[in-house]
């Protein structure tokens, strides 16, 4: 590799993790975010309200890769970089200045969605931008190898993000960081963007985008000829379903979806599962590289597609591994007490709520999203037509007021029971960074490192297969799109609706049907009809 190659993905890299540190900051800091921005709704509906504007900005990611993706294959790949970074930073540091709704109202939570809509659109034209410029500059042998280093960016600016999140919290403790603290990784974002925008000013013009725009071969209206032109948009579709789709989920089920299932389900404290996700990132990045370069050797589709399917295969195990160790007494508790809402099926309702809008009313429904935000598993009888609700803890009937957020009755008697209450102190518990040689602390570490190795194999070589999928003149259009609707929708919006679907069963280990699924369809169609790409000649 030679120094001007080093410097490129460099450059590339380096804003791409800085881009990805803004844009996680959010995705870390959702629940306390939602205190501040959505505090005048119930805990629950404000948890997923902070989960969906997180969301928000994967949404409009195929909207940035559309309107950043045409500018990169008509103007260039190396000045849409700096608009896109310029973007996402400055969004990033007026979230740090933004009042809480305590102080301005509903303006807060509309200005916050929009930022993170801006912060959408910019990630939207990055990605495809920094894929594409390695993989032209990259001898033809060592794509894979060289493009794995961008793939490395997303989880690299995670890491950052919640390596400034833990010594933020640390420096200012638990209370001042909720109170205000939390602003503090927003506004450090600015000098990020500082070192991002120098870096990127000295880069060049990809050689071989260059060549062809020199030539006048270069596309004049790339939307039209990659979506509109069936032989090119067949491929888009491909590459969406059978490879970008279960690579996305695969991905944020093994990082932020294990982040919320530690913190707002296993009741484990945040700095403590922020440092077992940082340790576990620590142990597993450098795996990117390897795949990548592996795929240059083997091919990109079998390593993805080996992803994809042990992913699938093994996610409902390690998920109750998780449990077993993070939370021991609340695995017994699923395993051992019995909860039942006996009710008139009339009377009860569908608790699908991923959005968060719906207000239930009904008695029967208002119990079991009681249980449901609670932690407690349960399963619905029916009761005699006309019969009021009744709520059996290993069947005895426990007195129930239709309260929405609190019924000290229950609490009581499933904590009788053996729920464990917050902060029990069978719940896992890490003192300070380096406390990771507990037998309980070291199996999470462990098994969350399972989990990124799935995916590091599915996202690893994905860059290089996806370059080389399409063809110079709209390859930045083309590639953009199906992987910011694979990542930012299948993938951006699995916590909040793997969440409203545990709220919806009773059941913790319920939402994770949704990876499964998704990563199971994708090993069937990618295995049945996409094409293996490393011999393909880019130029």
């Amino acid at each position: 590799m030679t120094g001007d190659e080093r410097f490129v993905i460099l450059a590339s890299s380096l804003g791409t993790v800085f881009e990805w540190y803004d844009f996680y900051l959010y995705g870390s800091l959702a629940p306390i975010i939602g205190a501040q921005f959505f505090s005048a709704y119930p805990e629950n509906t404000r948890n997923i309200f902070a989960l969906l504007a997180f969301a928000a900005g994967f949404l409009v990611r195929p909207f940035g890769a559309i309107v950043f993706g045409r500018v990169g294959d008509i103007v260039g790949r190396k000045y849409t970089f700096l608009v896109t970074i310029l973007i996402m930073g400055l969004s990033t540091f007026i979230v740090g200045l933004l009042p809480s709704a305590a102080s301005i109202g509903i303006t807060a939570p509309i200005i916050l969605i929009a930022l993170r809509l801006l912060q959408g659109l910019a990630l939207g034209g990055e990605y495809g931008g920094a894929a594409t410029y390695v993989a032209e500059h990259a001898p033809h042998n060592k794509r894979g190898y060289y493009t794995s280093f961008i793939q490395t960016t997303a989880t690299l600016g995670l890491f950052l993000s919640l390596l400034v999140i833990l010594f933020t919290r640390t420096a200012l403790g638990e209370g001042e960081f909720a109170a205000w603290g939390w602003r503090v990784p927003f506004l450090v974002s600015v000098a990020l963007l500082g070192v991002s925008v120098l870096i990127r000013l000295r880069l060049n013009e990809s050689p071989v985008f260059q060549k062809m725009k020199d030539e006048g071969k270069s596309s004049k209206a790339p939307l039209t000829d990659a979506f509109a032109n069936w032989n090119n948009g067949k491929i888009v579709l491909l590459a969406l379903f059978g490879l970008t789709m279960g690579q996305g989920v695969v991905w944020y089920t093994g990082q932020f979806y294990a982040l919320f299932f530690l913190q707002s389900i296993l009741k484990v404290d945040g700095y403590t599962a922020n440092l077992l996700i940082a340790w576990s990132l620590v142990f597993g990045t450098g795996f990117f590289v390897v795949f990548g370069a592996l795929s240059d050797r083997i091919g990109r589709k079998p390593i993805i597609m080996a992803g994809c399917l042990i992913a699938a295969l093994t996610f409902f195990p390690i998920f109750k591994m998780i449990s077993t160790n993070a939370n021991p007494a609340l695995e017994k508790a699923y395993e051992s007490v019995k909860v039942q809402v006996v009710a008139d099926p009339a009377g009860c309702g569908d608790l699908f709520n991923p959005v968060g809008t719906r207000t239930f009313t009904a008695p029967c429904d208002t119990a079991r999203a009681f249980l449901a935000t609670s932690s407690v598993k349960y399963s619905t009888v029916a009761g005699p037509a006309g019969s009021p609700v009744k709520i059996l803890v290993n069947d005895k009937e426990v007195p129930y007021t239709d309260a929405k957020t609190s019924n000290p009755a229950i609490t009581t008697a499933v904590l009788a029971a053996g729920y464990p209450k917050p902060g029990d102190a069978a719940i896992v518990k890490m003192s300070h960074p380096f406390d990771i040689f507990r037998p309980q602390v070291a199996a999470l570490i462990g098994l969350l490192f399972i989990l990124v190795i799935f995916v590091t194999m599915v996202y690893g070589p994905i860059a290089a297969m996806l370059v080389e999928l399409f063809p110079t003149r709209i390859r930045y259009t083309s590639m953009s799109l199906p992987y910011h609707i694979g990542n930012g929708w299948f993938g951006g919006l699995l916590p909040a609706t793997a969440f409203a679907i545990v709220a919806s069963t009773g059941d913790i280990y319920a939402g994770l049907w949704y990876p499964v699924i998704f990563a199971a369809a994708t090993f069937v169609i990618g295995m049945l009809f996409v094409r293996e790409t490393k011999d393909v000649d880019i130029n």
